[in-house]
């Protein structure tokens, strides 16, 4: 065993979701500001009408982007406390919990804990009252210039204020909000750019919430650096995956397969630790099928779904959706778009995406084991690799070959075919 010591158990039911990831603020076609009032947008209420399309899909569980009162994209907080007028209001959370796990599926909330919006009233009231004021220490503020002191901003980002993780008091408020929504229905929470907060606040922050919610599940969305430190240093259950999507994407688009079978390697090594949480498409990245084109699509879906980890399906995906992501105002917005009230109003075209995506997904269920799954690698070449996935006496194995044309085969143990595609 590693000298991090053994992985996380995490509560069991994680060991067989599969979540589907949607943006309520772009899914409902809510506006772009606040200030624009509620506007014309379905809100939460209007995402009942798309759970039975989840559980049809596949998926055990609703993972949500910010839902909290917020000046713009949701993830410039202003309330933690409150849902953002655009998306309706407590009653409507309620409802759509409720609605969730009588499907059987559960609820997973984006905490937005290391920044706040720049017009929070806490950052407001601090820079009113001064450096000696009681919300002073809530913030990184450099106070060096009287006339004009500076909050640490996030990235740059002149709208996302940075909280000061040292300060007792914002991890008694943290513990707050995560218990409160946990008490009213929500079963996980993803921990927005967690890899800009030290591990040690978390582990000062979650015992108590784990005490009140002993089956809640605690993500982290970490893109870079020791995942697996991380999760030992932190109390986290998981981290998000982010080398196993960029190698899966770009394999299939430069036809390395190579990259592919390094991060795979990678992977093992971390399952030794914990489960993450693995995925090929998010609302911070440049669409699936826009990077690898949409005859690829099945293929990354396979390698997701045919590897250790608690997969995630980011909505539109599903359908093969295009969009990019772009580095400007509004650059999110192709990434994070309005869906129809309902799922017979989406078009035709990706119905054959769906149906890949039902198949393997069912495929994963009947495999349950996989979860925990190691790979190794039995051919490997630049357009072509051959993999094992094995837990115990259980196993499948996967063929992915881009020459001469996109294709996927999963065979059982016996050699019996799985899956394949185009079949």
């Amino acid at each position: 065993m590693s000298p991090l010591g053994h992985p996380p158990a995490g509560p069991a039911w994680v060991d067989h979701c599969l979540w589907w990831q949607v943006y309520p603020l772009g899914f409902s076609g809510a506006g772009a500001r606040l200030a624009d009032g509620p506007g014309a947008g379905r809100g939460l209420a209007g995402l009942i009408d798309w759970l039975d399309y989840a559980v049809q899909m596949g998926a055990s569980g609703l993972a949500l982007g910010p839902i909290f009162t917020a000046s713009t994209h949701g993830y410039d907080t202003l309330d933690h406390l409150a849902i953002d007028p655009r998306l309706g209001e407590r009653a409507d959370f309620e409802a759509l919990a409720e609605a969730c796990h009588r499907r059987g599926l559960r609820l997973m909330l984006d905490g937005v804990f290391n920044h706040v919006g720049a017009d929070h009233p806490w950052l407001a009231q601090a820079l009113a009252e001064g450096p000696a004021g009681p919300r002073a220490s809530w913030f990184k503020i450099d106070w060096s210039d009287p006339n004009q002191p500076h909050p640490w901003l996030f990235e740059g980002h002149p709208e996302l204020v940075e909280l000061n993780h040292a300060e007792p008091a914002v991890a008694a408020e943290v513990q707050r909000v995560m218990t409160t929504w946990l008490d009213r229905g929500a079963d996980a929470w993803r921990l927005d750019a967690a890899y800009r907060v030290p591990p040690a606040f978390w582990s000062q922050v979650l015992p108590p919430v784990r005490r009140r919610h002993p089956a809640a599940w605690f993500v982290g969305e970490v893109i870079h650096g020791d995942y697996a430190l991380y999760v030992a240093q932190s109390g986290l259950d998981a981290v998000t995956q982010y080398e196993l999507w960029k190698s899966i994407w770009s394999a299939l688009a430069s036809a390395n397969f190579f990259e592919l079978d390094w991060t795979l390697g990678r992977h093992n090594a971390f399952l030794d630790h914990f489960k993450p949480l693995t995925f090929i498409g998010n609302h911070d990245v440049t669409r699936l099928a826009t990077m690898v084109g949409s005859d690829k699509i099945v293929l990354a879906l396979a390698v997701l779904l045919t590897t250790g980890g608690v997969p995630s399906i980011y909505y539109g995906d599903e359908q093969g959706f295009t969009g990019c992501k772009y580095d400007r105002p509004g650059g999110d917005d192709e990434i994070r778009p309005a869906f129809p009230a309902r799922p017979e109003q989406l078009s035709e075209l990706g119905r054959w995406v769906f149906r890949a995506h039902q198949d393997l997904i069912g495929l994963r269920r009947r495999h349950p084991w996989l979860v925990g799954a190691r790979t190794r690698t039995l051919e490997l070449a630049s357009a072509r690799c051959r993999y094992l996935s094995q837990a115990g006496d259980d196993r499948i194995e996967v063929e992915l070959a881009l020459d001469p044309a996109p294709r996927v085969e999963i065979r059982s143990a016996a050699g019996a075919r799985l899956y394949a595609w185009p079949d």
